[in-house]
C-alpha cells in the first residue's frame, strides 16, 4: 500500500490540493462569533396588562398560567414575577430537551387558560440564549438644531413602522428592539360632572366606542352575473370622528363624546428615558440569529443604516448613529488568535529546523501545518460549529501536535537512508516501520478529547469546539505523515546524511551532546533504587506544581473590552421623575469628560 502511495506522487498532491481548496472554502463559509452558541434551555413567557398593579397581575394572570405550565414535561424550575403592567415567567429545562417541541407544549399549556381580563395582551413565548443578546446599539435623534422641532417621545411609532422593519430585513438579524419614547395614544379624559349631568356611566361610554370602532362584514349580494361583498366600515380615521361619536340619542338631542370628555392625541405614559451625550434619543438594539456571522451582519447593518438615514430619517429631520457594537471586539479577538496561530507555526518551524538542520527536511515536515489547519475548519463546518476564539484556540493548540507525526516519520525515513537504502525504498520502509505507532498516537490523542463532545452542560458546549478542531487536525496530520511526507521524501534530498558524521567541531559537539544525554538517562535508570527515586521525584515535583503554581480557576477568562456599565437601584416606590432627576445629575457630572484626551487620565489630570 505504501509503495503505491509513494509511487503515485501526482495523485497524492492533487488530493492534498483538493482538500486544501475545500478547507479554504469551508473557512469562508463558517460563521464568525465571539464564543460558541450555547444550547437554549430557558423559555420565557411575557404578558402585558397596561396599568395593572402587581397584585392584580399575580391574581388574574400568573396564578392562572402557572396552573397549566406546571404540567409541561421535563420542567425543572418555574419562576414567576409580577410587576406593574406586566407578568413574567421563566421556565428552565434540562440539557438535551428538544426546545422546538417544548415551545409547542408551552404554547399549548397557555392556550388552556380560560380567559384573561379585557385589555390583557396575548402572552409572548420565546426561548432565550446567549446569542439572543443584542450586539449592536444605535441611537436616533433629531438633526443638529432640531430644524423640524420634533418631539422624540412621539416618534416611536414612526421609527417602529419605517426604521425597525428595514433593520429587521438584514440577513441574520433575529430582532430589533426599540427603546425610549412612547407609542401614540388617543387619550379620552372623561369629566365626571358632565357624565353625571347627562346620566351616562363610564361603562356606557366604553361600550359605545367599542361598538362603533369596528368594521363589520355584511355578507354577499348576487346581482345579475356578479356577486358583491358587503362590508360596513366603522373604524375611526382621525380624532375628530372620535369626538363626534354619538353616545346616546334622547329625542332630538344627541349626546356626543366631546360633550362629556376631552379627546386628545397624545402618547402612552413614558416609563423610560434614553439619553446619549445629554440629548434625548430613541434607541435601537440589534440581536442576531443563532449560528449567524456577527461580522457579516455588522457591515450589512451599517450599509442598511446608511440607506435609512438617506431615505427615511433624513427627510423626517432625524439621524441614526452607532452607539456601541460588540462585533469589533470579536474581530479584534479573532485577529489576535490568528496572529498567535501564525506565530506558533513560525516558532514550531524554527524549532524543527534547529533539530533537523535541513531546510528541505523542515519544509517537508511543516507541509502538514496549513493542511491540518484547513482540516480543522472542515471538521468545524461538518459539525455545524463556528469560528470563535475557542475553536481558533483549538487550532492553535493543534499546530505543535500535528508536527509530532511528521517528525516521527521523517526520522524513520532518515534512519532508513543511513542504512544505505535509496530515497524511494527509505521512504517506503520508513513509513512502514512507524505507521502503527503514528496511528496509535493519533487515536489516543483523539480519545483524550472525545469525552468533551459528550458533555451536555455549558462547559461541554463551550469547549467541544477545541476537541473538534484538535481531533480533525490530528487526524489530518496522521494522513499527511503516512502519505505526503514519504511521497515528498522520496523525491527530495534532505542533505542530512552527514549530520552526525565528520570530524569538524560542530559534528563533535553534536556527538558530545548526544553522548551526555545518553549517559544522563542511563544514570537515572541504572538500578531499581534510582528508578524509584526518579519516579518519586517526578511525582513530587508534579504535585508541588499543581498545589502551588496552579492559577485561580475561572469559568471563562476575563476580557479587556474598554467598557464600563453602571446601574442604580432606587428605593421601592420611586417614580420616574425622581429617578430622572438623579440620573440627570450624574449625567451632568460626566458630560464634561466626554471627548477628553485619554492621556489626561494617564497623567492623573482628570
Amino acid at each position: 500500500m505504501f509503495e503505491a502511495i509513494v509511487r503515485n506522487g501526482l495523485l497524492i498532491t492533487v488530493a492534498a490540493l483538493i482538500i486544501t481548496v475545500l478547507g479554504v472554502l469551508a473557512a469562508t463559509q463558517i460563521p464568525v462569533q465571539m464564543i460558541p452558541d450555547l444550547e437554549v434551555r430557558t423559555v420565557s413567557v411575557r404578558t402585558a396588562w397596561p396599568g395593572a398593579t402587581p397584585q392584580d397581575v399575580e391574581k388574574e394572570i400568573l396564578i392562572e398560567q402557572e396552573e397549566y405550565l406546571r404540567t409541561v414535561p421535563n420542567l425543572q424550575r418555574l419562576e414567576a414575577t409580577a410587576s406593574s403592567g406586566s407578568a413574567s415567567i421563566e421556565l428552565d429545562f434540562p440539557f438535551g430537551v428538544d426546545m422546538t417541541e417544548t415551545l409547542i407544549r408551552v404554547n399549548n399549556a397557555l392556550n388552556q387558560v380560560p380567559s384573561y381580563p379585557v385589555n390583557v395582551d396575548e402572552p409572548r413565548v420565546y426561548a432565550s440564549s446567549f446569542s439572543a443578546n443584542s450586539f449592536m446599539y444605535f441611537n436616533i435623534s433629531p438633526l443638529p438644531g432640531n430644524p423640524r422641532d420634533l418631539d422624540m417621545d412621539m416618534m416611536r411609532d414612526f421609527i417602529e413602522d419605517n426604521v425597525r422593519t428595514r433593520m429587521s430585513n438584514v440577513p441574520g438579524v433575529s430582532d430589533v428592539g426599540v427603546g425610549g419614547g412612547a407609542e401614540r395614544q388617543i387619550r379620552i379624559v372623561l369629566d365626571p360632572t358632565r357624565l353625571a349631568d347627562r346620566g351616562i356611566t363610564i361603562t356606557e361610554v366604553r361600550d359605545a366606542i367599542r361598538r362603533r370602532n369596528q368594521d363589520v362584514s355584511g355578507g354577499e349580494i348576487d346581482s345579475g352575473k356578479r356577486r358583491y361583498l358587503l362590508r360596513t366600515v366603522g373604524r375611526f380615521d382621525d380624532v375628530e370622528q372620535l369626538r363626534t361619536l354619538i353616545l346616546e340619542r334622547r329625542g332630538n338631542t344627541l349626546i356626543r363624546l366631546d360633550d362629556v370628555a376631552d379627546v386628545v392625541f397624545d402618547h402612552f405614559e413614558i416609563r423610560a428615558l434614553s439619553f446619549v451625550d445629554g440629548d434625548p434619543v430613541i434607541t435601537a438594539s440589534v440581536s442576531r440569529e443563532t449560528g449567524s456571522n456577527v461580522i457579516v451582519i455588522k457591515y450589512a447593518m451599517l450599509d442598511a443604516v446608511e440607506r435609512i438615514n438617506r431615505e427615511v430619517l433624513g427627510p423626517a429631520g432625524m439621524e441614526m448613529k452607532l452607539t456601541a457594537e460588540d462585533a469589533g471586539y470579536v474581530e479584534a479577538s479573532v485577529r489576535n488568535v490568528w496572529f498567535s496561530l501564525g506565530l506558533g507555526a513560525v516558532l514550531a518551524t524554527l524549532v524543527m529546523f534547529l533539530f533537523l538542520r535541513s531546510a528541505r527536511a523542515t519544509a517537508v515536515g511543516v507541509i502538514g501545518i496549513p493542511i491540518c489547519t484547513i482540516a480543522a475548519f472542515i471538521g468545524l463546518l461538518a459539525t455545524g460549529r463556528t469560528i470563535n476564539v475557542i475553536s481558533l484556540a483549538g487550532v492553535a493548540f493543534a499546530i505543535g501536535m500535528t508536527l509530532d507525526n511528521s517528525i516521527v516519520v521523517i526520522e524513520s525515513i532518515e534512519l532508513a537512508r543511513r542504512r544505505g537504502l535509496d530515497r524511494f525504498r527509505s521512504a517506503v520502509e520508513g513509513v512502514r516501520n512507524v505507521w502503527p505507532a503514528v496511528l496509535a498516537s493519533t487515536l489516543t490523542t483523539i480519545l483524550v478529547f472525545a469525552p468533551v463532545l459528550f458533555i451536555r452542560e455549558e462547559a461541554g458546549q463551550l469547549y467541544s469546539d477545541i476537541a473538534i478542531a484538535i481531533s480533525a487536525s490530528i487526524m489530518a496530520s496522521m494522513l499527511v505523515a503516512i502519505t505526503l511526507i514519504p511521497t515528498a521524501s522520496a523525491r527530495l534530498k534532505f542533505g542530512t546524511e552527514n549530520r552526525y558524521a565528520g570530524t569538524g567541531d560542530a559534528a563533535g559537539k553534536r556527538r558530545d551532546f548526544g553522548a551526555r544525554v545518553t549517559r544522563m538517562v542511563d544514570a537515572l535508570i541504572s538500578s531499581p533504587r534510582r528508578r524509584l527515586v526518579t519516579i518519586f521525584t517526578t511525582v513530587a515535583v508534579s504535585l508541588a506544581v499543581i498545589m502551588y503554581l496552579t492559577p485561580a480557576a475561572e469559568y471563562l477568562p476575563e476580557g479587556e473590552e474598554p467598557k464600563t456599565f453602571a446601574s442604580l437601584s432606587a428605593p421601592p416606590g420611586y417614580n420616574l421623575e425622581t429617578m430622572a432627576a438623579i440620573g440627570l445629575e450624574i449625567q451632568d457630572y460626566f458630560l464634561q469628560f466626554v471627548g477628553d484626551d485619554p492621556s489626561l487620565f494617564e497623567r492623573g489630570e482628570t
